[in-house]
Order: structure tokens, then sequence, then C-alpha cells
């Protein structure tokens, strides 16, 4: 209502067996496929799809260990599938594996994406929402109207879903990020589109700050008044 998202918003919630995961309502699982996490993730904004996976269903450790199915290994933290790739030295490829925040490692063997409004996840772990940065501002607008304090993102480049679901995850803080190559050419990310990794429990304030907002005439879209 207040934002005018083109996709839907969608949870993602981490389950300790992957029997815990089959039992999420009208779960579907990929059929002998390995897939980026982005995909999944995309899957369900666009198509409204309710996707359960576990780690031998993604491509390889990068995308398992951001979201805790995998270890950061010595494999992970090596950095050798990025060196001469997306970094120039295998110095600085392992710098970024070493900048990437991920989930804790351990405790769960099975994630499932769901679009918020299908109610199929009870209480998902954070929700992942895409939006224009006239959108996010405006989000953010309402995320701070009450109890105020200054927010910090980080970008480690490529793998931007360590600075997003990754990040939230770990901490259980509101999370942006600019999505990375990978999200936009796996997950379909838009190219003028950002992401908040936030947990469902500051979504009543969200809202009601940009209900605020609104009745005081801030609104989305933002008008141009000219320069």
């Amino acid at each position: 209502k207040y934002l005018r998202l083109r996709t839907v918003p969608v949870g993602m919630k981490r389950f300790a067996t992957v029997e815990e995961m089959e039992a999420v309502p009208r779960i579907r699982r990929p059929r002998g496929e390995k897939f980026a996490t982005d995909q999944i993730v995309g899957q369900s904004r666009w198509l409204k799809w309710t996707i359960g996976i576990t780690m031998d269903d993604l491509m390889g450790v990068q995308c398992g260990a951001v979201v805790g199915l995998a270890p950061r290994d010595a494999n992970f933290l090596s950095g050798e599938r990025m060196n001469g790739v997306w970094y120039g030295t295998i110095e600085d490829s392992t710098a970024h594996q070493a900048a990437m925040t991920c989930a804790s490692y351990g405790d769960y063997q099975a994630l499932a994406v769901s679009p918020l409004a299908s109610g199929r996840l009870d209480n998902p772990d954070i929700c992942l929402i895409y939006a224009t940065p006239g959108q996010m501002i405006t989000f953010i607008n309402g995320l701070q109207y009450k109890n105020y304090r200054k927010l910090n993102f980080s970008c480690v480049g490529e793998s931007a879903c360590a600075d997003s679901w990754g990040n939230a995850l770990a901490t259980g803080e509101p999370c942006v990020s600019i999505p990375c190559y990978a999200e936009r050419a796996f997950g379909g990310v838009q190219d003028d589109e950002m992401l908040i990794a936030i947990p469902p429990s500051y979504l009543p304030s969200v809202v009601e700050g940009l209900a605020s907002l609104d009745r005081n005439g801030l609104r989305y879209p933002i008008v141009n008044h000219g320069i």
C-alpha cells in the first residue's frame, strides 16, 4: 500500500531437521538440480512459490555458508574460486571471503523461503524486501520514525547476500544491500533494485511509521518539485 512494490516480500526460515522443513504447507523441493540460493529466493518472490532446500540442493559452499547450511571451512576461506575472476590476487580473494558475514553453522539442516502473505512460514527468521532506492529510503524512514537510530550497512561487493540475509541472520538487525552480479544474473533482481533483510519483529513499527509519514504528506512515489 505505502511502497507499491513490484514483487511480494518473502520470508526465510531455517529448520533443525529436513522433516520440519518438509512439513511446511505446499512446500516445493528441487528435483535433482543444483541451485544458487539467489535462484531459490527469486522463484519465491517472482513466482510466489514456497521452496525448501538443504545443502545438497545448492551449487556450492559459497551459497550454503551464507545461510548457515555449510561451514566457513578452509575451502570457503581460501578465496581460490574468486581469484583472478572477481579479485586480482589471492590475497584480495581471501580477504573478501573473510569479510563475508555468514549465519552460524551447525544448528540447521534445511531452509525454506515463502511469500510472507501466504502465511506458510510460522515466524520466519528474516523478511526480504526488494525495492527501488526511492522505495527503500521511504521504508527506512518508516523504520526510523520511532526509536530513531542511525543505521550502518556494509558492502563486500560480489556475494552481497552476505550483506543482506547473511548479516541479518547473524545479527538480528535490519541490513540493506546493493544486490550483486549473481543475485541479478540468477535471482531475477532488477537493475534498479536494492534489498533489505529484516527480522519480522520490526515490521509492525515500520508499517506504523509509514502510515504516520503518509498522514504527514510524505509519501511514495516521491513528487519531484524541481531543481
